[in-house]
């Protein structure tokens, strides 16, 4: 309790707090992507209480990881070198879960390309295997979860020592996620050009997992404002195409009504 009332009046524990925050909400940003479209992919019924649970096993996962600290900060011991590079666990569950991104991303890029029936076990076209498809997706996303979860902790544990702030960290950027979760998931299934370009954002935030695993730092700045300028210039496309068909449609309504005009005119 010391500890903490020492925080709440400590001027740097407020400004380490907020930076992570901020750098714990960015990271979830990649979680929720692959949950939204991993989700989207069920039946519309299934489709929140998935991703709800979900973010829920994402906020277990990260407080679990908290409480095992000293466990979480072994798993950057070297464990093998090859060819003067040393790999430690969490070398080894990055290039895991990169290679898991890029083979869900490339398979959804493929089953978006070319609609033919296909044998996944999420193909939300089956309704005879919904429970099959539920536990698929809820184990997949345990998966990322997981890689994400331990990513997001080391980079608590880079920042501050403090545990009370990680922790307040970590729930800002659950609820966050949860508040976000619906509305980003809606979006990206109503809008087709976006599933594609999320698809893309997992595929680079793969290679980028696959790379920090083999010891290649990526500056997540570069990577978010990469992200951050596809977004826009995919923002000004989607308003082209709606001020596109909002003209069509006036076209067509003024060619109807003068359509309409001249058909009355004989019988005036």
């Amino acid at each position: 309790m010391t500890e903490i009332t020492a925080l709440l009046s400590d001027p740097a524990a407020w400004a380490a707090l907020v930076t992570l925050v901020v750098m714990e909400v960015v990271l979830g940003i990649d979680n929720l992507i692959f949950i939204s479209i991993l989700s989207n992919k069920l039946p519309p019924e299934h489709r929140q209480r998935v991703r709800r649970i979900g973010i829920s096993l994402a906020l277990v996962m990260r407080l679990g990881l908290l409480s095992m600290i000293a466990w979480i900060v072994s798993l950057t011991a070297p464990v093998f070198t090859i060819m003067d590079n040393a790999f430690s666990w969490k070398d080894m569950i990055l290039i895991a879960g990169g290679l898991f991104l890029l083979w869900k991303a490339t398979k959804e890029i493929h089953h978006s390309v070319d609609h033919s029936k296909s044998d996944d076990m999420l193909d939300k076209d089956k309704a005879d295997v919904v429970i099959s498809n539920v536990g698929s997706a809820i184990f997949q996303i345990i998966l990322l979860d997981l890689v994400f979860s331990i990513d997001s902790i080391l980079t608590a544990v880079g920042m501050t020592d403090h545990l009370p702030i990680m922790v307040v960290a970590v729930l800002v950027a659950v609820a966050v996620m949860l508040l976000a979760a619906d509305p980003l998931a809606n979006f990206i299934n109503e809008n087709p050009t976006v599933v594609m370009l999320a698809l893309g954002f997992l595929l680079m935030i793969g290679m980028v997992l696959i790379a920090e695993g083999f010891g290649a730092h990526v500056p997540k700045g570069y990577i978010y404002t990469a992200m951050a300028f596809s977004a826009a210039v995919e923002g000004l496309n989607m308003f082209s195409r709606r001020a596109q068909a909002k003209k069509a449609a006036a076209a067509e309504a003024r060619l109807a009504g003068l359509n309409k005009a001249e058909t009355a005119e004989p019988g005036v």
